[in-house]
C-alpha cells in the first residue's frame, strides 16, 4: 500500500471512530483532529457516505448528524487489522534491520551506541540495544544508529575501533 493510500485508510478509520463515538461531531472538529482542512474531511465523508459505510441525518436546521453503518463498523474493524498488521510488519522489519546493524557495532570492538531521532522507531532501536546489551549514551565519539521517518542508519567511524 502506497503512503498516500496509507493515509486515506488511516483517516478513514479515525473518522468511522470518532462518527461511532459521537454521530453529532462536526467536520471542523474532525479537520482539527486529523489536522488537515474541513474540504478534507469532507472528500472523505462523502466517500464513506457513497460507499455505504456513513448515513447523514440532519439533527437541527444546518446541524448534520452522521451514523456509521452495520458495513462501517465492518469496514472500521478491516482497516483496523490492516493498520495492526502494517504495524507490526514495520516493527519486525526495523527490529531486524536494527539487530543487523547492532551486529556491526559489536563486531566493530563497540558496546554502546548514540540514537538520534525521535518517535516508535527511535524507541524500537533502544528496545532492541537494551535486549541485545548495547548500551546508550550521548558520547560523539560513538556510533550513531540514525532515525529518519522509517528508515535507521548505522553512522560509524571506521578508523576509530575501541573497546567502549
Amino acid at each position: 500500500m502506497d503512503y498516500e493510500a496509507q493515509t486515506d485508510a488511516a483517516r478513514e478509520m479515525l473518522l468511522l471512530e470518532k462518527i461511532e463515538d459521537d454521530p453529532d461531531v462536526t467536520q471542523a472538529s474532525l479537520a482539527d483532529l486529523l489536522g488537515v482542512a474541513v474540504g478534507t474531511v469532507n472528500w472523505h465523508l462523502r466517500r464513506l457516505i457513497e460507499k455505504g459505510y456513513v448515513k447523514v441525518k440532519r439533527a437541527q436546521r444546518r446541524k448534520l448528524r452522521y451514523i456509521i453503518t452495520p458495513e462501517g463498523i465492518a469496514f472500521r474493524a478491516r482497516l483496523t487489522i490492516n493498520y495492526i498488521e502494517q504495524s507490526m510488519r514495520l516493527y519486525r522489519r526495523t527490529r531486524q534491520r536494527v539487530q543487523e546493524l547492532l551486529a556491526e557495532v559489536k563486531q566493530a570492538g563497540y558496546r554502546s551506541v548514540r540514537i538520534e531521532g525521535q518517535g516508535d522507531i527511535a524507541e524500537i532501536c533502544r528496545l532492541t540495544c537494551l535486549e541485545q546489551g548495547i548500551t546508550l549514551s550521548e558520547d560523539g565519539t560513538l556510533p550513531v544508529l540514525q532515525v529518519d521517518g522509517v528508515k535507521v542508519r548505522l553512522l560509524m567511524d571506521k578508523k576509530n575501533h575501541a573497546g567502549n
